[in-house]
């Protein structure tokens, strides 16, 4: 038995890693307010046709859709903001206070060719921040991103932006695009002809014809942006700097979903074993997503980062992301008799907090010296008939080879003193 293609195991150094990644998302997500969420890994289909977008490659070609035991249509979630949207409108979030701050982290699925950092399932982190459209929060979101890959250590980190306008500014645009597209559709791939009909702003998203001179030359957004669109991106780019946050502005950022309105960005950096698709991370505001999946008039925006595409990058990088997985404390049985108190002893440290193990194969004490070094351990307990019969133990320092006798009743102050400032710090 073999995994499918395009997915793989997580186990071993690449599971310390996922688990680092986790523990520094979860601990920037507290630093900015935003609340864990966690949405079904499969949703009706109807919820990513509409959310989504049908004229999307993701919906065209790369959800994994099947029908349950009751008939009904299912797919196995390709992004997170679809769900997270279904969520708050059914849960009637809106009704509390906004704006609402909500992250996820979890497995995604698309059939895509499998590439370097770019898998069928794949993990994604993602935020969403619903019932704000002041600048202030476009910007906050771009920064959260941007500042996650420098707290990574990541160089060269690029910020692009864009503004697809409000509703207005995209009607204009989109005659605009099908007046300038109408002439040269024949010299375009057979998708872009497809997305002629359906939504002429996918063209722009098309990896084909993107040397193209015919989409070279096509309308940029940004020109056909009214005052009010104008403002607001004017604004998010002022607030940026005010901030720190590097950027250009890149008029040929649509992103791939129909939901995006107003404010877009992607986050990249310059790897070459990545080529064109260098993106990390990337999203944008979405003021009618929530209407759009019959909740009321509340705007939103938020991004999600490929956390494979990232692990790719930081190795790339050099940057070694993998926390010591440490024990404070591995308990050596002498006899079968004593695997009963070594059992106690363990019990007792991990309800006062220390990592602990013990041999479980009655191993010799050489060999058990040797799984206390491979576990990085920093105290060893030796429990022997003697250690039992006089209820003081012999505890020896990893590091040091330092030894002590400590009374059974004494063990959890005894490691409270010398472990107690490794947790402090």
């Amino acid at each position: 038995m073999q995994k499918p293609k395009g997915t793989y195991d997580i186990y071993g150094d690449k599971s310390l890693e996922f688990l680092y990644l986790r523990k520094l998302v979860t601990s920037i997500m507290e630093k900015y307010n935003y609340s864990y969420i966690e949405t079904p890994i499969f949703e009706s289909s109807n919820l990513f046709h509409r959310g989504v977008g049908e004229s999307t490659d993701i919906v065209n070609k790369e959800t994994y859709d099947f029908k349950d035991r009751g008939n009904r249509d299912l797919t196995l979630r390709p992004e997170g903001t679809a769900g997270v949207v279904r969520c708050f409108v059914e849960n009637k979030m809106y009704a509390g206070s906004l704006p609402y701050k909500c992250w996820y982290m979890g497995p995604m699925f698309r059939y895509e060719r499998p590439q370097a950092g770019r898998f069928r399932e794949f993990y994604q982190f993602g935020v969403e921040s619903f019932g704000s459209f002041d600048p202030m929060m476009d910007a906050e979101v771009i920064s959260m991103a941007y500042n996650l890959f420098k707290l990574l250590g990541l160089k060269d980190v690029k910020v692009s932006i864009n503004s697809l306008g409000d509703k207005e500014s995209r009607e204009n645009y989109h005659r605009a695009l099908i007046d300038y597209f109408k002439p040269h559709i024949g010299d375009l791939c057979e998708d872009c002809q497809r997305r002629f009909e359906t939504n002429p702003l996918r063209i722009l998203d098309c990896k084909i014809d993107a040397d193209n001179d015919v989409m070279k030359n096509a309308p940029k957004m940004i020109d056909y942006l009214n005052e009010s669109s104008k403002k607001h991106f004017e604004n998010v780019k002022g607030l940026l700097d005010s901030m720190g946050v590097e950027y250009v502005v890149d008029p040929c950022i649509v992103r791939g979903l129909d939901y995006y309105t107003h404010t877009v960005f992607e986050v990249s950096v310059s790897i070459k074993e990545l080529g064109s698709g260098n993106v990390l991370g990337g999203g944008g505001r979405y003021n009618n997503l929530v209407e759009n999946l019959d909740g009321p008039s509340v705007p939103g925006v938020g991004f999600a980062v490929g956390i494979e595409r990232l692990l790719f990058v930081l190795e790339k990088e050099g940057i070694n992301i993998k926390e010591e997985n440490s024990l404070d404390v591995y308990i050596i049985s002498m006899t079968d008799e004593c695997k009963k108190v070594s059992l106690f002893i363990a019990n007792k440290l991990r309800l006062n907090g220390f990592n602990v193990d013990l041999d479980f194969n009655s191993r010799n004490i050489k060999s058990n010296f040797k799984a206390a070094d491979k576990f990085s351990t920093k105290y060893i307990i030796i429990v022997g008939e003697d250690e039992i019969k006089s209820k003081v133990l012999t505890i020896k320092n990893n590091n040091t080879k330092e030894e002590f006798k400590v009374a059974l009743e004494d063990l959890v102050s005894f490691f409270d003193e010398k472990l107690g400032d490794i947790y402090e710090d």
